[in-house]
């Protein structure tokens, strides 16, 4: 212990040992003592040592840490201090926070490579790593902090190496996730931290931590720090939750289906007092907004993005982000920020799109946010980042949009135009902006028109109507030739620049376009002054526009104007530049470092105002042209009549292939129709159904209403003794005959409607007869026509048995009709015979019992005949059968007849063909002076042959 503190700085006689050998001492103490107090002891000195002599600690005692953290694992202070030390050793964060201004420069650097160094050899090992896993999983305070320490500086040192090791340690991942849920706050911050460098740049672990529930538990953290008004916490779950979402499209699509998104939209709730935001507020904004853009870039798929796109505008956050963007009082960082991220969530959705549309700056009176944002562009007081931001919003609104575009370029044309000019409209800013004196104020507005015209060729056409006042006294001029006479002005380059974009995309793929910019006879050859002269390296990129537009106006000319043919222009261009040269001037553009950079990103990303000179949907224009044009330089006149040919019929092709889906569309709808019509029939007949099921339970109540009296008049055989019962059964029987009347009625009005259903079908089949017989005259050659016979015969059978079985029916109904009214006149004697004497009652029930008989036969008939109504139907199905079979067979032989006539034509146009040939080569070997015998000749002889032929067949 003496030795311990002369090591701590006590007081010690004689001289004091050097720092290295006192470590020396220390290790060889830590390895060899076999006291735990010593070796506690030891380590402690050590962690003491370690800030100062770093270099020494880390090469002399690493092992020997190590090997406690090994062995010493129940006593926990002992395991924290060797944690200490060995996070002093590696950790580089100490060494910067303590260092003098004396130092040297170097000494940074020098001490990120022993960090780097000493984590080398600590990973050397992979079970020190598992180690330190199993360590961290200890609830020990002192054991745990320090272990989560050690393990994030181990990451920030060789972060690839530590994350495949804990990536193939069992359950590596799992045991760190289990940071999050800590209630010390200490560690669980410092868990956040860990998960940081942990999953940096490894899809594989950001997917385990996303699965092992980590969204749900960082949503947490926010929500109970305070959203966007918390502290640092806030902005470490944040950048968590990026590095978890980003270019990761599995977790993007868990975020989305586990709800999350809707928990997104408190974050942004502001008041209406917006100043004096804290600096940590306003960095937790902008990370929730970055966010908010990771699940809806543009480069994700679109699937995703879309999907993204809808949950936001359904959940409200859409709404939120665009109060943000209306309010007052927002720092101009987070207000750029939200135009960035409300135009990627709106960016290519048409429902998003429209609600933006509807949003209304709150001034009164109140105007479109569109037209406050553009007034924002357009103005050149504003930052250079806003200005940018609002181009890019313009740009997503009208990207795939061609409901807005319509609305843009509507504000610009004469019949839309405010007269009272009390409101601006976004075509009238757009105007502005084009001819103002600012430089990158001309550029916006030419990009913004640009893509008011993206891919719609009848707004380009519309925009021709555009015309413009530009002085008092002049008359107005199209917008087109303003454009033009402001390029010959010899103005800024990136005026110049974003004038020529608008042109190549107005003209490109709009021949009427092109013909209207041709008809102007300056523009022609000013292009070519352009691209003949040889300038500086700033112009190069002017030359290379001007080429590309002169080239569009070759590529797309209809040669409506006759100075201004393809083949005049390519002779001019041939003289004047030069095709080598002119194809050489075309690949400035491509070449341009600003072109490349724009290429990269949808989003305007410019360092300052003098680099902004492509926008990105026209680098994908230039690379769809530039191959094209220089071919179209190099060819002939006879191959653009051949592209022109193969155009025409590729548009022959299109209106072919668009009038068939015409035709597909339409029998889709009757196919749509006839199967509503087959659903009717199906209920139709369920519900004819339910009233046969119903009728047949009436008649089984009739039935046992019949036995019910039978059995009463069997018991009553007293009936001299009882006027009353008489009267009774009377009263019964006639309630029977009135309800077999109504039955009767009922047969007699279904017959009537069979009957009516069997003319129907006669007057088809006789349609069908006639339809047949005028197909065998046509076509008497074809066997199918024997057969069609056949079978009208067999249905002309079925008719007459069918008609013959419905007199017989009508015959019955006539005899139960007959029976009935003899009934009725049974009933309406037996009436007097009631309010006679005694002597007359025998009579009476002899009577009632011959009218009891005879309900029972006619009950009977009823049966018999509802079965013969059922047979009957059931025969009129198969004669509907047989009606469909007959016109499958009609259209058959109808489609038999039409080939049989088309091949005749065949034929007799290659008779045609074949007669014409014979007198062709006849007329040749005449004039080559051969005998050639006449066509009447031939067939003579060929009869002559033909009765020779006879003749001996008739002798053999």
């Amino acid at each position: 212990m003496n030795f311990l503190r002369g090591v701590m700085g006590g007081p010690s006689a004689g001289p004091q040992p050097s720092g290295a050998d006192t470590i020396q001492k220390l290790c060889d103490r830590v390895a060899s003592s076999t006291l735990l107090d010593d070796r506690r002891d030891a380590v402690r000195a050590l962690k003491a040592l370690s800030k100062k002599y770093r270099l020494e600690v880390g090469i002399q005692a690493m092992e020997h840490l190590v090997h406690v953290l090994q062995t010493d694992r129940s006593d926990s202070e002992i395991i924290g201090y060797a944690l200490d030390t060995l996070y002093n050793v590696i950790s580089n964060d100490l060494e910067e926070e303590e260092q003098d201004d004396s130092e040297e420069e170097n000494s940074p650097k020098q001490g990120d490579d022993l960090g780097s160094q000493f984590t080398e050899i600590f990973i050397k090992q992979p079970e020190n790593v598992t180690l330190l896993l199993t360590l961290v999983e200890e609830f020990d305070f002192h054991v745990r902090w320090p272990g989560v320490k050690l393990l994030t500086s181990l990451l920030k040192q060789q972060g690839p190496q530590v994350q495949q090791i804990i990536l193939v340690s069992p359950m590596g991942v799992s045991r760190l996730m289990d940071l999050l849920a800590d209630s010390r706050e200490v560690i669980r911050n410092d868990g956040v931290l860990l998960l940081q460098q942990l999953t940096k740049s490894n899809a594989a672990i950001q997917k385990i931590v996303a699965f092992e529930n980590a969204f749900e538990r960082l949503l947490d953290i926010v929500t109970e720090e305070g959203n966007s008004d918390g502290g640092i916490v806030v902005e470490d779950c944040l950048l968590l939750l990026q590095n978890l979402l980003k270019n990761n499209n599995s977790n993007q699509n868990f975020f989305k289906e586990g709800s999350y998104i809707q928990r997104m939209k408190p974050w942004f709730e502001v008041g209406d007092d917006n100043c004096g935001w804290s600096a940590q507020k306003v960095t937790n904004l902008h990370l929730m907004l970055q966010l908010v853009r990771v699940l809806v870039s543009p480069t994700n798929p679109p699937g995703a993005t879309t999907s993204c796109q809808k949950a936001m505008f359904h959940c409200g956050l859409l709404q939120q982000l665009c109060t943000i963007l209306m309010a007052t009082g927002v720092p101009a960082d987070i207000l750029t920020e939200t135009i960035n991220t409300v135009s990627e969530v709106i960016r290519g959705c048409q429902m998003n799109q429209d609600y933006f549309a509807s949003v209304n700056a709150p001034s009164n009176p109140p105007r479109p946010a569109i037209v406050v944002l553009l007034m924002s562009m357009v103005n050149e007081r504003q930052p250079f980042v806003l200005r940018c931001a609002v181009l890019y919003c313009f740009q997503c609104f009208l990207y795939k949009n061609h409901k807005g575009q319509g609305e843009i370029v509507s504000t610009l044309l004469p019949s839309t135009i405010d007269a009272t000019g009390s409101s601006v409209s976004a075509g009238q800013l757009l105007c502005g902006g084009l001819f103002s004196t600012d430089s990158l104020s001309n550029w916006c507005a030419a990009v913004a028109l640009a893509h008011a015209l993206q891919e719609n060729a009848a707004l380009k056409e519309q925009l021709l109507r555009v015309q413009l006042a530009t002085s008092i006294g002049n008359p107005p001029v199209s917008l087109l030739q303003q454009c033009t006479n402001i390029l010959s002005q010899g103005s800024k380059v990136q005026t110049r620049v974003g004038l020529l974009m608008l042109l190549c995309t107005w003209l490109s793929n709009c021949s009427i376009a092109v013909t209207h910019f041709l008809h102007n006879p300056a523009n022609v050859p000013f292009l070519t002054g352009q691209i003949a002269e040889n300038l500086g390296e700033e112009e190069q990129l002017v030359q290379g526009l001007c080429a590309l537009l002169l080239g569009i106006s070759i590529y797309y000319n209809d040669n409506s104007l006759e100075n201004y043919r393809k083949e005049k222009l390519k002779q001019l261009i041939e003289k004047r530049i030069g095709r080598e040269n002119f194809v050489e001037k075309l690949g400035f553009i491509s070449k341009h470092e600003l072109y490349s950079r724009a290429a990269q990103k949808p989003q305007p990303g410019f360092s300052s105002p003098e680099h902004m000179m492509f926008d990105h949907e026209f680098t994908k224009l230039v690379k769809e042209l530039e191959g094209v044009i220089s071919k179209a330089i190099y060819k002939s006149s006879e191959e653009d009549k051949k592209e022109e040919e193969v155009k025409k019929t590729l548009e022959q092709h299109d209106n072919i292939v668009t009038h068939y889906k015409k035709v597909i569309r339409e029998q889709d709808q009757e196919l749509e129709e006839l199967k509503q019509q087959v659903s009717t029939l199906k209920s139709q007949n369920e519900q004819l159904q339910v009233t046969v099921t119903q009728q047949v339970s009436q008649i089984q109540q009739h039935k046992d209403q019949y036995n019910l009296l039978k059995v009463q008049l069997g018991k009553d055989t007293q009936h001299h003794n009882s006027h009353g019962d008489t009267l009774q059964v009377n009263g019964i029987q006639l309630e029977e005959v009135s309800k077999l009347r109504e039955e009767l009625e009922d047969w007699r009005n279904r017959h009537e409607q069979l009957q009516g259903q069997l003319k129907e079908k006669d007057a088809v089949i006789e349609n069908l007869k006639s339809l047949q017989l005028e197909t065998g005259t046509e076509q008497s050659s074809q066997p199918s026509s024997s057969g069609g016979m056949e079978h009208s015969a067999e249905l002309q059978k079925e008719l007459e048995l069918l008609r013959t079985q419905i007199q017989l029916q009508a015959a019955e109904i006539s005899k139960l009709q007959a029976e009935n009214q003899k009934l009725q006149a049974m009933n309406t004697a037996v009436d007097p015979a009631v309010g006679a004497s005694g002597a007359v009652a025998s009579r009476n029930s002899e009577k009632e019992g011959r009218l009891l008989q005879e309900l029972g036969e006619l009950q009977s008939e009823v049966k018999a005949l509802s079965e013969e109504k059922v047979s009957l139907q059931q025969q009129l199905d198969s004669s509907s059968s047989t009606v469909a079979i007959l016109q499958d067979e009609k259209s058959k032989l109808q489609q038999e007849v039409a080939e049989a006539k088309k091949e005749q034509d065949d034929l007799l146009v290659l008779l045609a063909d074949q007669d014409q040939k014979l007198s062709a080569l006849r007329s040749k070997l005449k004039d080559l002076g051969m005998p050639v015998e006449d066509e009447d000749d031939i067939e003579s002889g060929d009869q002559a042959d033909e009765d020779e032929d006879g003749d001996e067949e008739e002798q053999d």
